[in-house]
């Protein structure tokens, strides 16, 4: 559980990483995309971090477990 637990706080990190630098390559994909036509440029960021959070409980509630 330890592993999984400390790859999902590795994933929260990342998402939050990408969220903040807004890599191009990343940024453009069609999937984001398509958040920021619905979501908005903002709102995408957003969900970025709330997704990132989703993780990072997770990996700690995985720690504890």
């Amino acid at each position: 559980m330890k592993i999984w637990a400390t790859l999902a706080i590795v994933y929260a990190a990342l998402v939050v990483i990408i969220a903040v630098t807004k890599p191009e390559k990343i940024w453009n994909m069609k999937k984001i995309e398509l958040f920021k036509k619905i979501l908005g440029d903002k709102g995408t960021e957003i969900f970025f971090y709330i997704w990132a959070l989703i993780f990072l409980v997770l990996g700690v509630w995985l720690f504890t477990k």
